[in-house]
C-alpha cells in the first residue's frame, strides 16, 4: 500500500494533505459574502416586521375610534363639523378626525379618521364613515 501523502498524481507533482493558505483565505472570504448577505436578509425583515406591527397598532387605534365616535349622540361635540379637525394622541401616535355634514347626502355626517406616527416605516391609517341621523 502507497504512503498517500508523497504520492505523484498525473502531472507528476507531489500529493500534499491540507489547505494552503490561499485556499483557506478563498473559503473564509466566501464565507463572509453568504454571513453578510444573511445579514442584510435580517436587517430588511426586522424593518418589515416593525412597519406591520405599526400598521396595525394604527388600523386598531382607528377603529377604537371610530366605534367611540359612532356610540356619540349625533349632535355631540366630537361630531360637530365646526371644530375640525378633531385631535387626540394615544402613545406615539396622533389621531386627526373630521367631520363633514350632509356629504354625501342629507341628514348624514362623514366621518374621516386619520392616524399618523413619527416613524418614517410606518403608513397612515385613513377610515371613511357614513352616519346617518338616526342612527
Amino acid at each position: 500500500m502507497k504512503d498517500r501523502k508523497n504520492t505523484e498524481n498525473i502531472f507528476g507533482r507531489l500529493n500534499k494533505r491540507g489547505f494552503t493558505l490561499l485556499e483557506a483565505l478563498f473559503a473564509l472570504a466566501i464565507f463572509s459574502i453568504g454571513i453578510l448577505a444573511i445579514a442584510g436578509i435580517q436587517i430588511s425583515s426586522i424593518n418589515g416586521n416593525s412597519a406591520a406591527r405599526m400598521q396595525t397598532e394604527a388600523t386598531t387605534l382607528a377603529v377604537e375610534r371610530l366605534e367611540q365616535l359612532s356610540s356619540l349622540p349625533y349632535d355631540h361635540a366630537d361630531l360637530d363639523p365646526n371644530n375640525n379637525p378633531h385631535q387626540a394622541a394615544s402613545g406615539a401616535y396622533s389621531i386627526v378626525w373630521n367631520v363633514n355634514e350632509d356629504v354625501p347626502i342629507t341628514f348624514t355626517k362623514t366621518i374621516i379618521i386619520t392616524v399618523t406616527t413619527a416613524n418614517p416605516n410606518a403608513d397612515d391609517v385613513s377610515l371613511n364613515f357614513i352616519r346617518g341621523q338616526g342612527s
